[in-house]
């Protein structure tokens, strides 16, 4: 079961987490920190209480069955481990299915509604690949991402740069050699 978001509730945690750090919520650079973080998590997660795929509903049939990509589709999520954030590209490319394509910027707004809950990189690749395939119906599906953690830049083994790349393959792109080499060249070589 989901809950709905909270904002007086997260204005008390962050207080409550101010005191447990041993910061004074009353100073004046923190007075308002509550405020701004409720809202700010509201922000950051506001995909949590929506459907993403409802955005991949609107769909053309114009003729056309062979691959469609948008590449380098910035995205900002925040990791469910550790409540920090990851950020980076995604690729997403599919094979139109009886010429029913969708609008490009839906695209982008499939990865950034996912993108925008508390999230796994895994999850959020198979989760964009698999909206895609639901409601496309296209011949293949290719997902990948590229992503920065801060996770790993910030705390533990502080390694800053280090990319986590993840790939969901679906239909022809990923069954078809030639199709998912021309996919992958795409991505890699950008033309």
């Amino acid at each position: 079961m989901t809950r709905q978001y909270n904002e007086a509730a997260v204005e008390k945690a962050t207080r409550d987490l101010l005191i447990a750090l041993g910061e004074d919520p009353q100073r004046e650079g923190l007075r308002n920190t509550p405020a701004r973080m409720a809202k700010a998590w509201k922000e950051l997660l506001a995909g949590t209480h929506s459907e993403p795929s409802q955005a991949l509903e609107t769909v053309f049939n114009i003729d056309h069955d062979e691959l469609v990509m948008v590449r380098d589709i910035h995205f900002y999520s925040q990791c469910e481990h550790h409540l920090l954030p990851f950020f980076g590209v995604a690729h997403v490319a599919y094979v139109p299915n009886h010429g029913c394509v969708t609008g490009l910027s839906k695209l982008a707004r499939v990865v950034e509604g996912y993108a925008r809950r508390l999230q796994v990189q895994e999850r959020l690749t198979s989760q964009i690949a698999d909206s895609l395939e639901k409601q496309l119906h296209p011949s293949g599906v290719a997902v990948v991402i590229e992503a920065e953690h801060m996770c790993m830049t910030m705390r533990g083994i502080q390694k800053p740069g280090a990319k986590t790349v993840t790939s969901a393959l679906r239909g022809t792109i990923r069954s078809d050699p030639r199709t998912r080499a021309e996919v992958l060249s795409l991505i890699v070589n950008g033309s």
